[in-house]
């Protein structure tokens, strides 16, 4: 029951290494490759020392900072070389408890995607601020409602794919970034009628750092689940009636 884990970074120094370590100790890790979008506060070369003495580990060094989501489908790449079973995806902020992954593997013996929820029974959220716990909350109905997927926390970042999952799933089509990109992977997973299942996690917030979240970030999800829902081709007609209509009035 092998498994590789996935891990974009940035920025991460003070936690990529005991996260790592807390990663080796749970048995059949394969592989761990983590992605760091040049990072600027030394984590590459703390990778690259790392390396030396865990021979598990895979470190992919790209030249600027790319994306979440790139990251993220380069690392599943990657991992589909590996001879494993499952690939597992988690924030390299220790936001995500190495704890849960052996509840994960065992999950997903009767699933396609295992998501680790906050938002399920003795699922939680740890230091966060009122405005970021509503934010989270109202995004996860939002994109419940127009995705019709049925999921409590599609935006969450902890998952364990079966390998068939992401071998079915045409990956050089997915362009989302940040939140964008956990809904539409769900999504395609929905879609191609693979089980899903959610277990609860606590997550908890970075002590150290500061979050990636960003206005940009939060808009592009609330665009992209639109044209999941309907496709490019409705989402691009609504839009330019919209243009056309706010020219008329303007005019």
């Amino acid at each position: 029951m092998s498994f590789v884990v996935v891990i974009p970074i940035y920025n991460e120094k003070e936690h990529i290494k005991p996260l790592i370590k807390e990663i080796l100790a749970v048995e059949n890790v394969s592989k761990i490759i983590v992605i760091d979008d040049n990072s600027s506060d030394g984590t590459g070369g703390v990778l690259d020392e790392l390396k030396e003495e865990v021979w598990q580990l895979k470190v992919i060094h790209r030249p600027q900072k790319l994306g979440l989501g790139t990251a993220y489908i380069e690392g599943f790449r990657l991992a589909l070389k590996e001879d494993c079973n499952f690939i597992l995806q988690m924030d390299g902020d220790f936001s995500h408890d190495p704890k849960y992954i052996p509840q994960m593997l065992e999950a997903i013996k009767t699933c396609d995607l295992v998501i680790g929820s906050r938002y399920i029974s003795q699922g939680g959220i740890k230091n966060w601020s009122l405005w970021r716990r509503l934010l989270s909350k109202v995004a996860s109905i939002y994109v419940r409602i127009i995705t019709k997927m049925p999921l409590n926390d599609p935006t969450s970042g902890f998952k364990c794919f079966r390998r068939k999952v992401l071998e079915k799933i045409t990956l050089d089509k997915i362009h989302s970034q940040g939140y964008a990109f956990q809904i539409e992977m769900n999504y395609l997973v929905w879609g191609n009628n693979f089980r899903i299942k959610e277990i609860p996690i606590v997550f908890y917030e970075r002590k150290r750092g500061k979050s990636k979240l960003n206005l940009r970030i939060i808009l592009e999800a609330m665009w992209r689940v639109w044209e999941l829902r309907f496709g490019n081709e409705m989402i691009r007609r609504i839009t330019n009636r919209t243009m056309i209509f706010g020219l008329f009035v303007v005019i």
